[in-house]
């Protein structure tokens, strides 16, 4: 069959420099990155206002197709955000979640979404373990006594840790970083099982024991490691009975976001002794960490860094450039997310 050269699919060539939204602040290196690829109009650097913003925007000679946006920030990518730049067709966000992003609104006028796909899981999940690690060895509590210098003054640290290999570590989210803590943590012994919305068949996951219902898993479980995406199903899915079911010799371990796990109900089986201890990287309402929690020893805290090495910086500098490429050329993205219609 001869198909003359008119037939052909026309891919758009890009322009020059595609004009692309960034709503993100970016440290220098990612701001260079992408300034070689693209005219950024860049919302912090603007000092304006949001609406002022976004109307300017969309006021352009070549109003921007794209989007680069931030998880687990204020600015939600929803109707009225697509309505003050319809121009917009393609969302990259920087973080791996996508709660902040409404997928059907973005589905039903035909914007693509990307995220931040595997960048990070092999960090948090290394996040994950340290954190549990310190909480089991008490490490952060036995090394503010030796700043303290209560070693020489009171003798060796009490309480005790306790042992990693043995435990029966509960997993909520058998994804790309469940999957990664699951192994790390076999290694170390641990008999993992685990909750997701279905169970897994594939590689490892077969070994594992799969419980339906989160409540389960927390009631046969030493640990509970969460994580999970966030969204409504998975909004304060650790909560007061599932912290009852860990029981006063469990420890809570959350990588993934921070409204995953009731903070109040948490804060309160802490300082009841009704769970023995946590690691959070995450909270409800950052950057504000419940009070309560900053002199317990038996708490590890981190600001939400589980996702930050070198390394997986300059990984997504170099993925998200990519996936605005293949947008402005016509071509796949790399980390595409899937949109339904609601």
């Amino acid at each position: 069959g001869f198909s003359s050269p008119a037939m052909a699919p026309t891919v758009r060539k890009p322009a020059a420099h595609p004009a692309v939204l960034v709503l993100r602040r970016l440290d220098a290196p990612f701001a260079a990155a992408l300034r070689e690829h693209f005219l950024l109009l860049d919302f912090h650097a603007s000092g304006e206002p949001l609406p002022a913003f976004l109307a300017a925007a969309a006021a352009a000679p070549e109003p921007p197709r794209a989007a680069v946006v931030v998880g687990g920030g204020a600015i939600r990518v929803d109707a009225p955000f697509l309505d003050a730049v319809p121009s917009v067709r393609c969302v990259v966000t920087t973080g791996t979640g996508v709660d902040h992003i409404d997928l059907a609104e973005c589905a039903r006028r035909g914007v693509a979404v990307a995220n931040a796909g595997k960048v990070y899981s092999t960090d948090v999940a290394d996040h994950a373990v340290g954190l549990l690690l310190d909480v089991q060895r008490r490490v952060s509590a036995a090394e503010r006594y030796v700043r303290r210098g209560s070693w020489p003054a009171q003798g060796d640290y009490r309480p005790l840790g306790s042992k990693l290999g043995g435990k029966r570590v509960g997993i909520i989210g058998l994804g790309n970083i469940g999957s990664l803590v699951a192994r790390r943590l076999e290694a170390f012994g641990c008999v993992i099982l685990y909750n997701s919305r279905r169970r897994k068949e594939e590689g490892s996951a077969r070994r594992y024991t799969y419980f339906p219902d989160v409540r389960g898993l927390a009631a046969a479980s030493d640990v509970l490691v969460v994580a999970c995406a966030l969204n409504e199903e998975t909004r304060h899915v650790v909560g007061r009975e599932v912290l009852e079911a860990l029981g006063k010799d469990g420890v809570l371990i959350n990588v993934g976001r921070g409204a995953n796990v009731d903070e109040a109900a948490l804060v309160a089986a802490l300082k009841e002794g009704r769970i023995a201890g946590a690691g959070l990287d995450v909270f409800e309402d950052e950057p504000k960490v419940p009070a309560e929690l900053l002199p317990m020893d038996n708490v590890v805290l981190t600001p939400h860094v589980a996702v930050l090495t070198q390394e997986s910086r300059s990984d997504l500098r170099a993925q998200t450039i990519g996936n605005l490429q293949a947008f402005f050329s016509g071509q796949p993205l790399l980390t595409p997310v899937p949109c339904h219609r609601a």
